[in-house]
């Protein structure tokens, strides 16, 4: 049996939806054809030679690292990365990737970390905004004229809220001002005070289209000045973002949940370190797949005991542990993310079934093959 590759791409774009992806990213099918039809998808952390020699030709490799992230002008055969993407075509595979979309999706490859390790994920360590740019919309108007300043701006695209249209909420007032020399007001005279009973109701709407909101609002409005005020929304959090704060079934030393998170992912040169007092209780971690040393302050703050990631720096963790009490446990970026294999796999599994073939590559592609053992190890948690 075999499924189109747009269909695939359909699955994979609702899991971890483009949008997600950081602006420097590059995610998405970076060759093939949407209307192939496949047979196989073959998931890993690395689009590697070793790798795509076990992707079945006409199947599909689902990689979480781009192969082509930062700009090229060439894709050569004479190049490491143009000779892949040559062999790739030439045999009929197809390339797609899920990066930092992956990362910010729920779930994703932090909450795929968390399962690893036998936790129960309760929120997203740095939440992502949970929707677009909005303006509220506050308009000040005479109450016979207000239906039509308020059909004006759900006009102009003012007024949605989910899948409702023509949304507003109003009060009763009453609207003070005296006209002044060179004024022309629509009610009253100048020099004279006047008082007018008035509406006050308010919007929301698209940032995007405050201009077009204004115009309309203007154009519908009898007064010379109309009186408006318009605030910038706070989008509340959602809940995609990078990274996850979760909780053990119960509390243990910081020393027994090291040798939990070394035996939970793959083994690798790099191996697992930690720094923290081995004895400290453990009963809630902050947890990032992937580099997340820019996450050390949300993980300072999230009411953690532990915080698990990759990559750490020497400057950032030692600042950090001067200023935290957090434990830091540190493994190998491509073991912290290599969870999220099964996790990709499984969605597609869930939704094609048999009709499609889905493996994980089990394949270390971490670029670190040799280290030594601790030999200096102390009580103090590597503190030294």
């Amino acid at each position: 049996m075999s499924v189109r590759l747009a269909d695939v791409i359909g699955v994979l774009d609702e899991a971890y939806p483009p949008r997600l992806a950081e602006s420097w990213d590059s995610v998405g099918l970076v060759c093939g054809d949407p209307d192939d039809t496949i047979e196989a998808v073959t998931v890993a952390v690395d689009p590697t030679p070793a790798v795509v020699d076990e992707v079945p030709e006409g199947g599909l490799l689902l990689a979480h690292h781009p192969l082509l992230l930062r700009g090229v002008d060439t894709v050569a055969a004479s190049t490491p990365k143009g000779a892949l993407v040559h062999r790739l075509i030439r045999t009929g595979r197809s390339l797609f990737t899920a990066h930092t979309n992956a990362d910010s999706a729920a779930p994703g490859v932090s909450d795929a970390l968390a399962q690893a390790l036998g936790l129960t994920v309760e929120a997203v360590l740095e939440p992502r905004a949970g929707g677009p740019d909005l303006d509220k919309w506050v308009i000040y108007v005479p109450r016979e004229n207000a239906d039509a300043v308020r059909a004006a701006v759900f006009e102009a695209g003012a007024g949605h809220i989910g899948d409702y249209s023509q949304c507003s909420w109003s009060v009763s007032g009453i609207g003070q001002f005296l006209p002044h020399d060179g004024a022309s007001p629509a009610v009253g005279s100048v020099g004279t005070v006047e008082k007018v009973a008035e509406d006050r109701f308010e919007v929301v709407a698209p940032a995007r289209i405050r201009p077009a909101v204004l115009s309309a609002m203007r154009a519908a409005h009898p007064y010379e000045e109309p009186a408006f005020d318009v605030f910038a929304l706070l989008p509340p959090p959602g809940d995609t973002g990078l990274g996850r704060v979760a909780t053990l079934p119960r509390p243990e030393p910081l020393r027994d949940f090291v040798s939990r998170v070394g035996a939970a992912l793959p083994a690798t040169a790099w191996g697992v370190r930690a720094a923290g007092d081995p004895d400290m209780p453990v009963s809630r971690v902050a947890v990032c797949g992937g580099a997340g040393d820019s996450l050390l302050a949300a993980a300072a703050g999230a009411g953690v005991q532990a915080y698990v990631t990759a990559d750490l720096r020497h400057h950032p963790a030692d600042e950090h542990r001067r200023a935290s009490g957090v434990a830091l446990v540190d493994v190998a970026h491509w073991a912290s993310e290599f969870p999220w294999c099964r996790q990709a796999a499984d969605v597609l599994r869930s939704h094609f079934g048999a009709a499609l073939t889905v493996r994980v590559c089990t394949i270390r592609t971490d670029p670190w093959n040799m280290g030594q053992m601790d030999q200096c190890g102390d009580d103090n948690g590597g503190e030294r």
